[in-house]
């Protein structure tokens, strides 16, 4: 232990507890320095200290920019337009505007996780003290906060300790978020080092959190074998009153529960919830119900499914209180971030606002204290449920008829829809009596309500789509694993050289939001495809949620097929938004405890040999929140490859390698200094996926490393062969940029590859220690 700012002065003392005269005592905090690790170069690197770094990336994979909207409307002088070479007012053009909102829009989704976790951090720190340790695994854990000691250096042991890890991150959140003013940054490539460190930054803050109520709320912890929780609007008991939790921030989902308990009518109600709130919940309360992710807010409320609804922080939809109050479900907003426009309640007493929300004086309430939240949450969902008795705005069938036949075909509800999806055509149907594709609609909704709007005859078409899926709603009955938490550094050990050396093909990390294509089946079938082949599934947020909501052949969920463990063929949950940060600790963990790469303030080493090594692949098929863009970030400083789906590219830019520039691939080989060319490997940090079919041979060639061993290339090659195949029809055309040495060729593929190499003119190439870091070479020769 040593002291910081440590500042004493005394003017006259005696010993023996005699006499004191004017003594003064000042420290500034006391610092754990019970670390054996060496610290590295870079412990909590400001805006430009991984600079470098990013630039390199950058010159590899260089930002393409498809701006939804040609002109800047920041600030006053606006709006300036970019159009075909032009500059605005301040001097910037299309192509740093374009980086700048791709900066700012990480910069919201990091200051919203790191919000949250300080909301829930300072929250814990006041009910159970900074002293309060840390346990995310016990002792199959010793690296328990990886991205935290990788960046700061600190290697938190207490809540206390996670308080200072946050001052860091807010600060360069404010950093970067000052750099988008007018007149400050002016360079493009410099937006985009800054949005890459503001997603490092996010990446730290998720770790908080996360670490933080696993440790309090004793969540599982690294557990492969965490509990399975009841998914879907059909697993909740509608004979009982429901309380709603919609958000991301646990804390007053535990005050309901905790109420609950204590006056033991927990078995007498339904506590459900929505978005990532449902997944804490459920680490914490196994008769909790996810009842899906926000795209099914709408459905779920208009159904009348709710008795009360209760709002903490991020994903909500804003219109809630709206359409609860269609409903008459009382709502409750329990965060200063969403207060909704109710008066704050926090110090009135309970039962004056039960009393006016029950009796319907008032639609809603604001209140603070999570504990004062569980209580009002409960007593008026017991009385207002009878009262209520399953109110909806749902239409009858043949009220659903009756609106399809004032729909006019003018097409506004498709033109308006971000799925393009054909509402008119099965409107059409639905004014004949056939509801069939109102139906197959119910499957791929999203739930934005955009075609409401803009419906002239003001058809409330997503309440049909409902109507006419209602069946289908109340049978969504599925399982998904309890949110796990960390990956133990016992699991690690055992995979790491299988990972790094080829022979598991690959990790795919499937994140991010409901904005899907064509509904969450594609979540599913992706998953599937790669646990089947082997390669390690995690899983968090709603893509769990999607994956999870499926069945096999055998009536099996994607969590009871396969095994929660971070192991060949694993699909695992690691839990809400921020337990993504568990995914890149996992790979950060790799490097730590594998290959003994040191961690502490390590950065560049550490994102290096994860890129050259380690094949990792995250893809965001629904992708639409800013927290999104910000965790995307964080992967690619890492090095680790990103997709996102087609509505990704709404995101401004992709980060695209060329594999037409071969001097793009060149790395340093670390054991001789020289150059090598390994190919395109992986060959985009950020790529848009058109399709499900698309998307899964992507991730099939973006696990390609230059470290790969001829075995682990020739596996790596047979899968992206054989799903090219399968979904694309025809031989990849790229198949001779893969092939370093004869030893590299899937075995059954031997004679149709070689043909290949032939017309291509191939050599063979030696097979590196593969680095970006000049550095590295100077490090391996000592």
């Amino acid at each position: 232990m040593t002291a910081k700012n440590l500042h004493i002065k005394i003017d006259e003392m005696k010993t023996n507890s005699g006499l004191i005269k004017n003594l003064e005592l000042s420290i500034g905090k006391v610092v754990n320095e019970n670390y054996n690790e060496p610290m590295g170069p870079t412990p909590m690197p400001s805006v430009t200290t991984l600079r470098d770094w990013d630039l390199t990336l950058l010159n590899k994979y260089k930002p393409f920019y498809m701006p939804d909207c040609d002109l800047c409307c920041l600030c006053t002088f606006g709006k300036c337009d970019l159009t075909a070479g032009k500059r605005g007012a301040c001097g910037l053009d299309i192509a740093a505007q374009s980086s700048r909102i791709v900066a700012l829009a990480c910069s919201i989704g990091a200051a919203c996780h790191s919000a949250h976790s300080r909301h829930l951090v300072h929250h814990l720190i006041e009910k159970y003290g900074r002293r309060y340790p840390l346990d995310v695994g016990g002792l199959n854990i010793k690296v328990e906060a990886p991205i935290t000691r990788l960046v700061t250096g600190i290697k938190p042991e207490t809540l206390g300790d996670l308080d200072d890890v946050l001052a860091y991150v807010e600060e360069q959140i404010t950093q970067i978020l000052a750099a988008a003013h007018t007149g400050q940054e002016a360079n493009a490539l410099d937006f985009e080092s800054k949005a890459f460190h503001v997603g490092m930054c996010d990446h730290i803050g998720m770790e908080v959190g996360d670490i933080a109520q696993i440790s309090v709320f004793n969540y599982p912890k690294a557990d492969p074998e965490a509990p399975l929780v009841k998914l879907g609007i059909g697993s909740v008991d509608r004979t009982k009153p429901v309380i709603m939790c919609i958000g991301h921030n646990v804390v007053p989902s535990v005050g309901i529960i905790d109420y609950a308990k204590e006056q033991k009518v927990d078995e007498s109600l339904e506590i459900v919830g929505l978005c990532c709130t449902a997944h804490d919940m459920t680490r914490y309360y196994t008769r909790g119900r996810i009842v899906g992710p926000i795209s099914w807010e709408l459905r779920f409320i208009r159904a009348g499914l709710a008795d009360v609804v209760v709002l903490d922080e991020q994903c909500i939809r804003t219109d809630v209180a709206d359409e609860a109050a269609k409903v008459n479900a009382p709502v409750i907003a329990a965060s200063e971030k969403n207060c909704v426009g109710f008066k704050n309640r926090t110090n009135d007493p309970t039962d004056a606002i039960v009393d006016d929300l029950v009796s319907g004086k008032v639609l809603g309430v604001l209140i603070l204290d999570p504990d004062k939240v569980g209580e009002v949450a409960v007593r008026v969902a017991m009385k207002v449920a009878p009262m209520r008795k399953r109110k909806n705005v749902l239409p009858t069938v043949e009220e659903v008829i009756a609106a399809a036949k004032t729909c006019t075909q003018c097409k506004q509800c498709q033109r308006n829809c971000p799925q393009d999806y054909a509402v008119p055509a099965a409107l059409k149907d639905a004014a004949a009596g056939d509801l069939s594709k109102l139906t197959d609609l119910y499957e791929y909704c999203i739930g934005c309500g955009r075609c409401e709007q803009a419906c002239p005859q003001k058809i409330v078409i997503h309440s049909l789509i409902v109507k006419a899926g209602e069946k289908a709603m109340y049978c969504e009955d599925n399982l998904c694993r309890s949110g796990r938490g960390a990956v133990s550094d016992v699991e690690i050990r055992s995979v790491g050289g299988p990972i790094v050396l080829g022979e598991i093909p690959g990790i795919v990390a499937l994140v991010g939001c409901s904005n899907y294509p064509k509904g969450g089946k594609d979540v599913y079938d992706i998953a599937r495809e790669f646990a089947s082949r082997r390669y390690i599934v995690a899983l968090s947020g709603c893509s769990a949620m999607a994956a999870g909501s499926y069945r096999n052949s055998e009536g099996k969920t994607i969590y009871e097929e396969f095994p929660g463990g971070f192991e060949a063929g694993g699909v695992l949950n690691v839990g809400s938004c921020v337990a993504n940060s568990h995914i890149a600790g996992a790979a950060i963990k790799v490097a730590n405890i594998f290959a003994k790469r040191n961690l502490r303030g390590n950065y560049e080493e550490i994102a290096d040999y994860i890129h050259n090594r380690l094949g990792a692949v995250g893809l965001a098929w629904g992708a639409y929140s800013q927290k999104a863009a910000a965790i995307g970030a964080g992967f690619w400083r890492l090095g680790v490859p990103v997709i996102v789906g087609p509505h990704g590219s709404k995101y401004r830019r992709m980060l695209l390698g060329r594999k037409d520039v071969p001097e793009n691939w060149n790395v340093i080989d670390a054991r001789t200094g020289e150059t090598v060319n390994v190919g395109p490997s992986p060959e985009h940090l950020f790529n848009v996926a058109e399709t499900k079919e698309e998307c899964i041979v992507q991730i099939a060639k973006l696990v390609i490393r230059p470290n790969d061993t001829w075995k682990g290339r020739a596996g790596k090659l047979s899968h992206y062969i054989d799903l090219h195949k399968r979904y694309m029809g025809v031989m990849p055309d790229d198949i001779h940029l893969y092939i370093r040495t004869p030893a590299d060729i899937p075995i059954t593929m031997k004679d149709e590859i070689q043909k290949i190499l032939e017309e291509h003119n191939w050599k063979e190439t030696t097979i590196p220690d593969p680095t970006l870091l000049p550095r590295m070479v100077r490090k391996m020769k000592e």
